[in-house]
């Protein structure tokens, strides 16, 4: 059965539609690099619009900004909710890897793993500094810009990555003595 939306007496669209139009890219893009699954993206950018939806009245003043932001911290719940751990492979499979040639499906698989890892692990640390490294190190932002998207200065912002690097290292090496 399909269900037909009436359209509006007007043809121009709405500040919201016009939203989603101009962003609904990069939102599931955002989505997708945190989550690295495009189901799971796709549900993050409709839970964003629709969110915004609901709050009609809401004033933003930079919607690039916040969309992008709301993108994040959605994967990031997701990510949360779910707590999937990954174990690393054992050191016989590591060394296997260590071994094999760059285009090797070994090394396919684990740079797949590591991703995955590192996603969970982004998932764990506070959504600040999460969002704060995926745009350094995913999206390649440099600290002025991302002081400017979060409202903060580029000290707080080498801060707390240098703060989040040594978190994900730590848990890196965590999770690697574990597999020995």
């Amino acid at each position: 059965m399909t269900v037909a939306f009436p359209m509006p007496d007007t043809e121009t669209p709405t500040q919201l539609e016009q939203l989603f139009w101009a962003h609904q890219d990069r939102v599931l893009r955002a989505a997708y690099r945190i989550t690295g699954n495009m189901a799971d993206a796709e549900d993050v950018a409709q839970t964003v619009f629709i969110r915004l939806a609901a709050s009609p009245n809401q004033s933003i003043d930079n919607p690039e900004s916040y969309l992008y932001r709301a993108a994040i911290n959605g994967a990031l719940d997701l990510m949360r909710r779910r707590k999937s751990e990954l174990a690393l492979d054992d050191a016989d499979a590591a060394e296997a890897v260590a071994s094999s040639p760059v285009g090797s499906p070994e090394r396919q698989v684990s740079s797949r793993e590591l991703g995955q890892w590192l996603r969970n692990a982004l998932a764990k640390v506070a959504p600040v500094e999460a969002e704060m490294f995926v745009l350094r190190f995913v999206e390649g932002r440099d600290n002025r810009e991302i002081a400017e998207m979060l409202g903060t200065s580029r000290a707080v912002v080498a801060v707390r990555l240098h703060q989040v690097r040594a978190k994900l290292k730590r848990q890196f090496q965590r999770s690697y003595e574990a597999t020995k």
